[in-house]
């Protein structure tokens, strides 16, 4: 049986919209022009709007510059990444623990800048090894990151999504990576980002919007949707990206939408006429 919408207008009736970027507002630098108007929309009913990506290859500052060129105007505080609830996470419940990190330079400037104490993967031990979206991967990288799960370190992935979607089609992403080290070391990780309660809490933390009046839009239901699903944030699924009515049709209960559109285009006819 098809997929069919409930009721919309509860759509109108939340405060805070959570986007997702790849694949829900732009492929790689391929803005979807609907979606700019859309979010101009929800700002001008007085709405607020967060970007959250589960692609910690960059900062939220990189994100603010990219999203500003492509017409979205974010501010800082519109932005979050899985990097950030997972620095988040080594402040507040890590504090000193020595941290080897499998990502790109820009992610591990930023656990420095926060303060993490950080390793090369030259040491014998580590206290705890984190895996992410690695665009810069070697093999001495994987080599280390495992010889030191191995070792006892305990393992942390900033996301679990297997690919990320680009303009010419999915590259691996950080959910590949960890489980190449999972493969090797018998050991699975402890993730972030969505769907994990981590980065809802840190969302109504920072906003001050309560889960019952968040709305989530995304492109992949084992990330964004199960967010929704699983922590009482309304779901809606947009076929701009990775998943297929098909997909939606063999979804678990845990992992399908409310509501599902072909893009944030039709989202906005629903909503704003």
């Amino acid at each position: 049986m098809a997929f069919k919408n409930p009721d919309t207008a509860i759509l109108n009736e939340k405060e805070l919209y959570i986007f997702d970027m790849d694949g829900t507002i732009y492929l790689g630098y391929n803005v979807f022009p609907f979606a700019i108007r859309f979010i101009n929309n929800l700002r001008a009913a007085g709405k607020r709007v967060l970007f959250f990506t589960n692609n910690a290859s960059h900062t939220s500052d990189f994100y603010v510059q990219k999203l500003s060129k492509l017409g979205f105007s974010p501010t800082r505080e519109e932005i979050m990444t899985s990097g950030d609830v997972t620095i988040e996470f080594l402040r507040r419940h890590r504090d000193g623990k020595s941290v080897y990190l499998v990502g790109t330079d820009e992610l591990v400037e930023s656990f420095k800048d926060a303060g993490i104490n950080m390793l090369t993967g030259d040491e014998e031990k580590a206290d705890i090894v984190v895996t992410s979206f690695d665009t810069t991967m070697t093999y001495k990288k994987m080599d280390d990151a495992c010889r030191l799960v191995r070792g006892g370190a305990e393992y942390l992935s900033t996301h679990p999504d297997f690919n990320c979607p680009t303009e010419t089609g999915f590259i691996p992403d950080s959910g590949a990576i960890a489980a190449f080290v999972t493969a090797s070391t018998g050991k699975t990780p402890t993730y972030f980002g969505k769907p994990y309660k981590e980065t809802v809490e840190m969302i109504s933390e920072a906003t001050g919007v309560s889960v019952d009046k968040m709305c989530i839009f995304g492109d992949r239901l084992y990330t964004d949707i199960a967010l929704g699903k699983k922590h009482g944030v309304t779901a809606v699924l947009v076929y701009s990206g990775e998943t297929t009515p098909e997909d939606v049709e063999a979804a678990t209960v845990a992992e399908k939408p409310d509501y599902a559109f072909p893009s944030l285009d039709e989202v906005d006819q629903v909503m704003f006429g």
